[in-house]
């Protein structure tokens, strides 16, 4: 089984499933895949993170803490684009984990990536439940506890201990995963045309932002940059600065995942880089300047809450209109959000079911929508079971770390291959791979050390529970290793 862990499918075995992918329609352009980028990175971040990150950690030095963050992002994205513009399949980190690394790490990333994707979904639909209760209260409808929270919740901040809330489920959750759901089973068309109107909604509000508020910004709020270190590790000063990049990294999440439809791009050779090279520039873009002219209008002390740009535009008279507004961005990011990670997730399902890591139904493809019909069921249903019945704080800390893992695979992944297969045609080149690719790596592995023991924990019984799939049924249906075991076949294969 040890020589199975390392066993690597060929780029020709990987670009074969794109046999298979011509189920699929090609039908996204670069400008689509730019805007499924957009649409999956902006959103909690943004709207949610970027309060508690300069309150409890940076300071007006968030924006500093958003440049680091990006800077590991645009490592991984480069690498991403050279894989996807390489290998144009479905499957994301892991079919590329798969032809560099071996079916062992192939398996361990597509695991993870679970974690990003499906428990992603879960996370933002509470994200998404809350901001819908605060908009429903400006007109005073009241949605009753029981319905609209979490039944458990953690005992204290970091804390295992799960107890109960008093509350039945989370319905809007509940909703809103199965809505989206329904949009990405019916065809990849139609979600990338209702991802394009949301995602013009979110940015012309978050420009609405930055074009009104920028005229209100309070110099002495930026002063000191970098507050002083509070005495504890991550509480201000440099090392808060680097502790906000780790917990605003959530910010970043979404990029990938448009390397799951390269087998719906039209080009992807050629659309993939630059789809996942402008979305993440873009929002960078965004992120930094609104994060100045935040903490500019409102001492970073009193950004602590669940909608600190509601908060800036409420603070000042003029604009307390733009409450409703920014909180039907709000709802907008978080939609578009959940509907690219829940297309994300399924495609992963499909490629992994395709190399038999899976159970064949995870791959079964709609005759007349020609999308992951199964996949995209059994992310909308778990999902949706998750985000009603757990609140954010659980679900949250599951997200990271497992991106983290695939970034910081996909950089290693491109210099192995680089070094294996120099002569394979690369449509796009990560540049200065050695630094590029060491840089990214160490960037993504340092944000992963910031995420806490907890959360660590949690990540080794995910990786065991995946284990367990891994030996009992994935090893055993491993197309891999019947191939080997044909071409061998005085080799032992149990």
């Amino acid at each position: 089984m040890r020589s199975q862990l390392f066993a690597t499918k060929s780029i020709a075995q990987i670009k074969q499933a794109d046999v298979a992918g011509q189920q699929l329609h090609r039908t996204l352009s670069a400008t689509a895949l730019t805007l499924l980028g957009i649409g999956g990175i902006i959103g909690t971040g943004i709207f949610v993170l970027t309060g508690t990150a300069a309150a409890e950690h940076a300071g007006p030095a968030l924006a500093l803490s958003f440049i680091i963050a990006g800077i590991g992002c645009a490592f991984a994205g480069l690498c991403y684009a050279e894989f996807a513009a390489m290998i144009p399949v479905s499957g994301s980190a892991y079919s590329y984990s798969y032809a560099t690394l071996g079916e062992g790490i192939a398996w361990f990333i597509g695991w993870n990536l679970i974690l990003e994707y499906m428990f992603a979904v879960a996370t933002v639909s509470v994200g998404w439940s809350g901001y819908l209760l605060n908009f429903l209260d400006l007109f005073g409808i009241h949605l009753p506890y029981a319905l609209s929270h979490a039944p458990f919740a953690e005992a204290s901040a970091g804390s295992y201990r799960v107890i109960h809330t008093g509350a039945i489920l989370n319905v809007p959750a509940v909703i809103i995963v199965g809505m989206l759901a329904t949009v990405c089973y019916i065809g990849i068309k139609q979600s990338s045309a209702f991802n394009s109107v949301i995602v013009s909604i979110k940015v012309a509000v978050v420009l609405l932002f930055i074009g009104l508020g920028v005229g209100f910004i309070q110099p002495h709020n930026w002063h000191p940059f970098i507050p002083p270190n509070a005495g504890h590790m991550g509480v201000y000063g440099i090392s808060g600065v680097f502790a906000a990049a780790g917990v605003i990294f959530f910010a970043y999440i979404g990029f990938d995942a448009i390397s799951t439809t390269a087998q719906e791009a039209k080009n992807p050779q050629r659309d993939m880089p630059i789809g996942i090279l402008a979305s993440l520039v873009i929002c960078t873009v965004l992120y930094v300047v609104v994060s100045v002219i935040l903490t500019g209008m409102v001492s970073y002390k009193k950004l602590d809450v669940a909608a600190p740009i509601a908060l800036a535009l409420t603070t000042y008279e003029p604009h307390r209109w733009l409450s409703a507004v920014v909180d039907i961005g709000a709802i907008a990011g978080m939609t578009s959000v959940m509907l690219v990670m829940t297309l994300a997730q399924a495609r992963i399902f499909l490629a992994m079911s395709q190399d038999g890591l899976l159970p064949k139904f995870f791959g079964r493809v709609h005759p007349t929508f020609r999308t992951p019909s199964v996949g995209t069921v059994i992310t909308g249903v778990a999902a949706a079971i998750i985000g009603g019945l757990f609140p954010v704080g659980i679900l949250g800390q599951l997200v990271s770390i497992g991106t983290l893992a695939a970034f910081v695979t996909v950089c290693l992944g491109v210099l192995v291959l680089r070094y294996k297969r120099p002569d394979l045609p690369r449509p796009f080149k990560a540049p200065w791979p050695w630094f590029t690719c060491i840089a990214g790596a160490l960037i993504c592995l340092t944000m992963m050390v910031f995420l806490g023991t907890a959360t660590w924990v949690r990540l080794v019984v995910w990786t065991i529970v995946g284990a367990l799939v891994y030996i009992f049924y994935g090893y055993r249906h491993s197309k891999v290793r019947a191939q080997a075991a044909e071409t061998a076949p005085g080799t032992a294969t149990h």
